[in-house]
């Protein structure tokens, strides 16, 4: 290149920074790099400024990026092939919703399939195969929350159904002892790490040998499985009031980790408390909800109420035994045997036959727990913890508005809070939600009026929903909702969420014990054809993992009801 050409190149360069910057150069000035911030110059022996030596460790810039090399937030990303396929299946299933909205279950169902078929046909090769499988379990949950809910599930005319209580069956009975067991349980123990004293007496073993059949086996087993939605909250809660872990097991025995288990004797919830018992740990009642079937706070009471048993009597037995039969009742048997013993009590015959039985079924199942492995319980795969946060309602709430609230099924808000009788949540109410949305459901809760909470709805926009559409399948009108929305334009946009003036609905009247007659959905009452269709739902499941698999209930296998395509849009896990 020539020094002409050279210094026209260098001009124009030069010409160009100028215009870019938008400065006119009026003299010569020092370069400086405009990334250095300028350094104050410091000041010589007599005053003057004297300019610093340049001390720049080299290669100082070399892992910078350059800005117009980095990320911008304007370029929009590139979607993978999962990426496109989750969210075409988000918007199936969320199609599906609208139609069971409208009363269309056909169409759901085949929105729903559709939407299980496009995580379902997706390449084992595919990266990120753990996020498409967790959003399948997640849609497979939720299509059958949804579908039992359409069905009659979660209706507001449901009636309360309880749980029987898993002691019901078996303290009253008395088991063989295997003479076989003694040397080997005697032996686990010694093995076994324990903060509550384990001892092996003949009706622990007697009990052993009960959990080692394939009933007991179940019954452990069930309760296992049921336990990981709470363990990891017993677990702290035992530990934060000073009580033995191994005590999570009374409510193993007590309800098998069932929130609304009830006795013979009326005692209710996953720790089986009586009102005035309750009452005394802060459990209250009223027409609306009971605190005793609360997990988190029931499991609070009982531990309160095993740590004050144990001050009381100075060991974990005598306390488990007044946790049974309460505390007048030990203490009489102390006082008319002169014994601080259960075992000694329990030869004595002064307690009552279904506390003897309580102490020796509860070491039973901790040694079988224990060691799992020598006695076939091994490898349960324990349900998903249970996460939610708590808000206080600040007025009486449809639960219906909270699902909509949440943008969740009406039957997961009831699972999450167990303890609310009806479908309107009081005042007051401490309030479990999904975990992270509880500031979402409370802002979306404040968009209605407190006075309105009981009866009004949400609902979010769909694609190519029209109001008059919406008004009709709320029983509202277009006038009302314009009313109740202020700003909302005659057409509102995909994704407004809007408010639904609604007329409160009856509540339910009756309380019905497991066992009784009830209106159960169709889909409870599935006939054994459903084992095929769980077999035709498992065979579309990618290779390596069974698609899905029917849980029992009562011996009914419970899977959604499906419309005429071949194969099922999802079962229950």
């Amino acid at each position: 290149m020539t020094l002409k050409r050279r210094f026209v190149l260098g001009c124009s360069v030069v010409s160009m920074v100028g215009a870019l910057t938008g400065c006119a150069v009026s003299q010569k000035q020092p370069f400086r790099m405009s990334f250095v911030p300028p350094a104050i110059m410091p000041a010589g022996p007599s005053g003057e400024i004297t300019e610093p030596p340049l001390d720049i460790a080299p290669g100082f810039l070399d892992r910078e990026t350059p800005k117009f090399l980095g990320s911008n937030p304007d370029i929009p990303l590139r979607l993978t092939e999962l990426d496109n396929r989750l969210r075409r299946a988000e918007e199936r299933f969320q199609s599906g919703k609208r139609l069971l909205a409208e009363g269309d279950a056909d169409g759901a169902r085949r929105e729903f399939d559709r939407a299980i078929d496009l995580l379902l046909s997706t390449s084992e090769a595919t990266p990120e195969r753990q996020r498409m499988e967790r959003k399948f379990e997640d849609l497979v949950e939720s299509i059958h929350r949804y579908d039992m809910e359409a069905l009659g599930g979660g209706e507001p005319d449901r009636l309360l159904t309880f749980e029987k209580s898993p002691l019901d069956e078996i303290l009253e009975l008395t088991f063989p002892i295997d003479p076989r067991l003694k040397n080997k349980v005697k032996e686990e123990v010694r093995a076994t790490v324990s903060q509550l004293p384990l001892e092996v007496r003949d009706p622990v073993l007697s009990y052993i040998n009960y959990f080692s059949s394939e009933r007991g086996k179940r019954t452990i087993m069930a309760g296992l499985r049921r336990a990981g939605r709470y363990r990891p909250l017993i677990s702290r809660i035992l530990d934060e009031e000073g009580v033995p872990q191994e005590l999570i097991q009374l409510a193993q025995a007590e309800s098998g980790f069932m929130p609304r288990a009830i006795s013979r004797k009326a005692a209710t919830g996953m720790w089986q408390f009586v009102q005035f018992r309750g009452r005394e740990y802060g459990l209250f009642q009223s027409a609306y909800h009971d605190d005793r079937l609360d997990p988190e706070k029931a499991t609070r009471a009982a531990a309160r109420h095993l740590r004050d048993l144990y001050q009381q009597f100075g060991d974990w037995y005598l306390a488990m035994a007044a946790y049974n039969c309460g505390p007048l009742c030990v203490e009489r048997a102390v006082q008319r045997t002169g014994y601080a013993d259960f075992w000694e009590l329990r030869g004595r015959n002064v307690l009552p036959r279904e506390t003897s039985n309580y102490v020796p079924a509860i070491l039973a199942m901790i040694i079988v727990i224990k060691n799992a492995k020598d006695y076939g319980v091994e490898g349960v795969e324990p349900d998903a913890p249970l996460e939610y946060d708590t808000i206080e309602l600040r007025a009486s709430t449809n639960v219906a508005l909270i699902a909509d609230a949440a943008d969740r099924p009406v039957s997961l808000i009831r699972e999450m809070n167990p303890s609310l009788l009806k479908n309107l949540a009081p005042a007051g109410y401490q309030l479990h939600v999904p975990k992270g949305m509880a500031s979402y459901v409370t802002a979306a809760l404040e968009m209605v009026p407190q006075t309105q909470r009981n009866a009004w709805r949400m609902h979010r926009v769909g694609e190519g929903e029209a109001l008059p559409a919406i008004a009709r399948r709320f029983g509202a009108s277009v006038s009302s909702i314009l009313g109740a929305n202020r700003g909302l334009a005659d057409q509102p946009e995909p994704g407004d969420l809007i408010v639904i003036p609604a007329t409160l609905r009856p509540e339910p009247r009756t309380v019905a014990r497991k066992g009784a007659p009830v209106r159960r959905p169709a889909a409870a009452r599935a006939s054994a054809s459903n084992s095929k269709r769980l077999a035709a739902t498992a065979a579309r499941k990618p290779a390596g993992k069974t698609a899905v698999s029917g849980k029992k209930t009562g011996g009914t296998v419970r899977v959604a009801q499906t419309s005429s395509s071949k194969r099922p849009a999802a079962a229950r896990n």
